[in-house]
């Protein structure tokens, strides 16, 4: 088992390494676009160089996964742009969090934002944050592919298949003061889609044909295959296909600059 610390103060390099001098492998830090508690580009490369491997975790406000679908897809669209700026290499993971005890009543709203952030967050992989009653959730809806239980809300159960266990979170929830940080203890079974930037390789420079470069798909040329999609989906006449049919399109809407629409 691996361990690891969350925390929401940046960490420098020396900080950073006097932690990884304490056998920790990994912190999971804010994948957000402000606030004093962000991961920046400058700090992903300290910890990268120190030893330490990053888990990104998006997370504005506590109950924030209760504006299902639509905060979901915002969050999502935006949770990727914010990986790319900080050098988050693809196929890398972002957790969602769902950092209060959702209720029965509250759940379908909650799996509904995290499979919409897992669309949004086009060429990185999905995982969700929160108590056993919203992981097995998650896992049971196929929501996201990564699972990162906090024994807070979990009534002592501990659930199976999850990457990451987050074991104490210090006096009053408070979190554990070490090295002047105040940290939330984990332990990651492995797979948890990790990341550094030593490991994320530079875009080569593209040649005349477009190779070895980031591509936007026209505008024009997105549209023409969502209508192709739309067709197809008129056609097929199920709501199962009418949801797939709507993420594909969605992906096209990403990939060309466009807004994502909501599905009704």
């Amino acid at each position: 088992m691996a361990k690891g610390f969350d925390c929401a103060t940046p960490l420098t390099r020396a900080v950073a390494r006097k932690f990884r001098e304490d056998g920790y492998e990994f912190v999971c830090r804010y994948l957000v676009p402000s606030g004093w508690k962000r991961l920046t580009q400058a700090e992903a490369e300290a910890i990268s160089s120190a030893g330490l491997q990053i888990v990104s975790v998006y997370e504005t406000t506590a109950s924030r996964a209760l504006g299902g679908r639509t905060a979901g897809l915002t969050d999502g669209a935006i949770a990727a742009q914010t990986a790319l700026a900080v050098g988050q290499p693809a196929g890398s993971r972002i957790y969602f969090a769902v950092d209060f005890d959702a209720s029965a009543k509250q759940m379908d709203t909650v799996i509904q934002y995290i499979s919409a952030a897992g669309e949004a967050a086009r060429n990185y992989q999905s995982g969700v944050y929160g108590g056993i009653a919203v992981i097995e959730a998650a896992m049971a809806a196929r929501a996201c592919t990564g699972f990162w239980q906090t024994y807070a809300w979990s009534k002592g159960r501990k659930a199976e298949g999850i990457h990451i266990y987050q074991y104490d979170n210090g006096p009053k929830g408070l979190g554990q003061p070490i090295h002047g940080v105040n940290v939330d203890l984990n332990l990651s079974s492995g797979e948890a889609g990790w990341w550094n930037t030593l490991s994320a390789a530079a875009p080569e420079p593209g040649n005349a044909n477009g190779e070895g470069k980031d591509y936007m798909l026209k505008k024009e040329d997105a549209d023409k295959m969502i209508a192709f999609l739309q067709a197809a989906y008129m056609a097929a006449g199920n709501a199962e296909s009418g949801k797939e049919f709507h993420r594909l399109a969605n992906e096209l809407r990403l990939a060309s600059g466009q807004k994502v629409t909501l599905n009704r």
